[in-house]
């Protein structure tokens, strides 16, 4: 019963981190231990002469001791009334003291100076942070491409963390305002679990080195089957046609050539100019009049096995259906309105943002919605 309310009301509990390094918190603090364990026995011993060589009750002599100590005031009591022996006493506590809180604070800034435990600390808070993330995509290796494309990303509002080896990787961050970011080598267990590998949707390798994006691969795919999960959706970068086909061989989803890409842009910009300003507007820039986005139909979804013109999305939503991507791949250019909508195909639909949004309602459902009754 418990269960089912807490899915009625969406309850999550907090996520938890793949990896804890509490453990290596706890290394970096131990150098505190002597400090405060001589702190306690001091402020322990000192009370308990107070209570022999005066008649201070117990909470007189341990504010006494306290005071005295830490060396922080004296004359509170009555010190006035002191013996020889009380004041030798008290001249001795008051030794004691500052050569213990010298130690005590010599080892905390020989501590701090090494700059361990905090670095710890802020990256034992980004793995708590980063375990909060679903659907997130991890980036692997900080370059020219991961900054153009942490910048996409944010104003997709799409998660992602960034992992790299290089020491200066917060400054980076920081520069570049990478929300999430973990300072490991990418291709290593550790760093996948780190930025919670097991509930991300994705990897991006961007390594200008093609043997780095190949372990990246080889990595993902293995912890992938270790997890017993639904593939990742990984995406890589090659520099020429043959490094590209290795990537697709080793189980890359899809692999990026940025020269490729450059010169496809180039070519569209001097042959079609006019299409290419169109495609820019619709496809790369925000907060346009029109969108066009692909909509996956789920195998639950009412479309499924209906014609498209069943679903009369242009009277509903002003939208159009310009391609359909079959599940084997196979892409249908401007289907007319017999075309049969099949099961994990994916519907490729021009117009309004607020239509677009819609269209995703629509197909989502599994009866036929009651909006289709009245058209």
């Amino acid at each position: 019963m418990l269960e089912k309310f807490k899915n009625f009301i969406h309850w999550e509990s907090s996520q938890k981190p793949d990896v804890d390094i509490s453990g290596l918190l706890y290394e970096q603090l131990k150098p505190f231990r002597a400090p405060f364990i001589l702190l306690f026995f001091g402020l322990f011993l000192s009370t308990l002469g107070y209570l022999v060589v005066t008649d201070y009750t117990l909470i007189e002599a341990f504010f006494q001791g306290s005071y005295t100590f830490t060396t922080t005031g004296f004359g509170a009591l009555k010190e006035s009334e002191f013996d020889a022996l009380d004041i030798i006493y008290t001249s001795i506590v008051m030794l004691a003291g500052s050569a213990v809180l010298s130690f005590c604070v010599i080892s905390i800034i020989d501590t701090l100076n090494r700059g361990k435990l905090i670095s710890v600390i802020k990256e034992r808070n980004m793995i708590y942070k980063i375990a909060r993330l679903k659907n997130h995509f991890i980036i692997c290796y900080h370059n020219e491409y991961t900054i153009q494309l942490a910048e996409q990303f944010r104003k997709a509002h799409i998660p992602f963390v960034v992992v790299d080896t290089n020491p200066s990787l917060e400054d980076i961050a920081n520069k570049y305002h990478y929300p999430y970011f973990i300072n490991e080598d990418p291709h290593t267990e550790l760093a996948m679990l780190k930025c919670h590998l097991s509930s991300a949707k994705g990897v991006i390798t961007l390594s200008n080195n093609t043997a780095d994006n190949i372990a990246q691969i080889a990595t993902i795919r293995l912890y992938e089957k270790e997890l017993g999960r639904k593939p990742y959706y990984i995406i890589g970068s090659a520099q020429n046609n043959e490094d590209e086909e290795k990537l697709k061989k080793l189980g890359a989803d899809s692999v990026v050539s940025p020269s490729r890409l450059f010169a496809q842009r180039v070519n569209a910009m001097a042959t079609r100019p006019d299409m290419e300003n169109l495609l820019e507007r619709f496809a790369y820039q925000k907060d346009t009049p029109l969108d066009l986005e692909e909509i996956l139909v789920p195998r639950y979804s009412w479309l499924v096995l209906k014609k498209l013109k069943e679903a009369h999305f242009r009277e509903i939503t002003q939208t159009s259906v310009v391609g359909i991507t079959q599940k084997d791949g196979k892409f249908i250019s401007m289907p007319n309105e017999d075309t049969l909508v099949t099961s994990e195909c994916k519907l490729l639909v021009i117009g309004t943002s607020h239509g677009v949004r819609a269209i995703k309602h629509l197909i989502g459902k599994k009866d036929k919605p009651e909006e289709l009754k009245y058209v």
